[in-house]
């Protein structure tokens, strides 16, 4: 399917003609203009993105450097926006999901992850995936449509919101990373994820550095060389096999860009340099690629690119068609791609007690709302 097919028939819904109008996912330069068209000094548009940006404010009425009627006047046609949100769970690890409502009544997941050195935000770029990998949970639901560039940054504006880091801190961040690699493919959602990433980045708002920022992508080659070009991101690719054979089968986006298309434009990646690694994500399923074999031929595919191999032990959920890998196999897996040069981490699961972790998004709020609703017709 052409990314133009998707984008025709996957994007938001338009908003509803009575609806205030959503200023957070603008670009600065549609603020300006949104301005402008009101009859404001562009200066407006940049006192709004600090307000909205930096400080967080969801109220125009507390944005007390505006004056009292543009106050009046903005909130009367506008609001700043954000996702509601239908479920916020913690884990005994301190991750935690949080289920976003959209205007549209649709809901994607993101996901924080606290460790000592730094607080990752896993942000979802469609509801659904389009791409069936077939070890992944959330590739079990169907595609539904892509985020709009408010909507992912949404995502992020709540996490600021719920652990309280506004206005933006500089230093000793609780949310200080960000993955592209919750639901969704997002380079089939290019245009609203880099105008999102475009907005997070930006230096008087979130202002969270691009080499803090990693894109995930399956494999979608064509658009990974724009991504770089324009972003400038770090880059995860969800390789996952070795041979095209295996590939085809548990990532099918592989039949369409096989293993040395992939590999070549990982070569040719913009940003790659021995500071700015690619990261290889490879899950570790019992008896399928786990073998030293497998460890050595990853070792040969990779050979000459600047990256780190994450290794990712398989996250069930009720029936799946894959094992986890045992410690055992992990443990030799990571020592061979280790020897020849390669960082190797192994990703301890997080999250796995609430389904955040890698793979399991979407499941669990499905058959919260399935139990409630069960509950609800048994009560009524």
């Amino acid at each position: 399917m052409s990314t133009a097919h998707h984008a025709e028939v996957f994007e938001a819904p338009p908003q509803a003609a009575d609806a205030k109008r959503r200023l957070v996912g603008l670009s600065r330069e549609e603020l300006t203009a949104l301005m402008q068209e009101i009859g404001e000094p562009a200066f407006r548009a940049r006192q709004l993105w600090h307000w909205i940006y930096h400080r967080g404010e969801t109220e125009f009425e507390k944005m007390t450097s505006l004056a009292k009627p543009f106050r009046a006047a903005l909130a009367e046609r506008f609001e700043v926006g954000r996702p509601g949100v239908s479920v916020d769970r913690e884990s005994i690890d301190g991750t935690r999901k949080w289920l976003l409502k959209f205007q549209d009544g649709q809901e994607a997941e993101a996901v924080h992850i606290p460790e000592e050195d730094r607080g990752t935000l896993c942000v979802s770029s469609q509801v659904g995936c389009t791409l069936t990998c077939k070890f992944c949970h959330t590739g079990t639901q169907r595609l539904v449509r892509n985020l709009g560039a408010g909507e992912i940054v949404g995502q992020v504006m709540n996490a600021r919101d719920k652990l309280g880091e506004w206005p933006s801190p500089q230093d000793g961040r609780l949310l200080s990373n960000i993955v592209m690699m919750g639901m969704g493919e997002p380079l089939y959602n290019y245009d609203n994820v880099a105008k999102a990433l475009k907005i997070v980045m930006d230096h008087e708002g979130i202002s969270i550095s691009k080499r803090k920022i990693t894109l995930s992508t399956a494999g979608v080659v064509p658009m990974i060389g724009k991504a770089g070009a324009n972003l400038g991101v770090n880059l995860a690719i969800s390789l996952h096999a070795v041979t095209d054979e295996l590939r085809d089968k548990i990532v099918p986006i592989n039949k369409k860009y096989p293993i040395a298309e992939l590999m070549q434009a990982c070569r040719d990646y913009p940003t790659l340099n021995n500071a700015r690694r690619i990261t290889f994500e490879y899950v570790m399923l019992k008896d399928v690629n786990d073998g030293p074999a497998d460890a050595r031929a990853l070792v040969k595919l990779i050979k000459d690119i600047p990256a780190k191999v994450n290794l990712i032990p398989f996250n069930p959920w009720p029936g799946a068609p894959f094992e986890r890998s045992t410690n055992a196999a992990i443990s030799k897996f990571a020592e061979i791609v280790f020897n020849a040069g390669y960082a190797s981490p192994v990703r301890t699961p997080r999250g796995e007690d609430i389904m955040a972790a890698c793979g399991q998004l979407k499941s669990d709020s499905i058959r919260e709302r399935k139990s409630a609703r069960d509950a609800a017709a048994a009560a009524g």
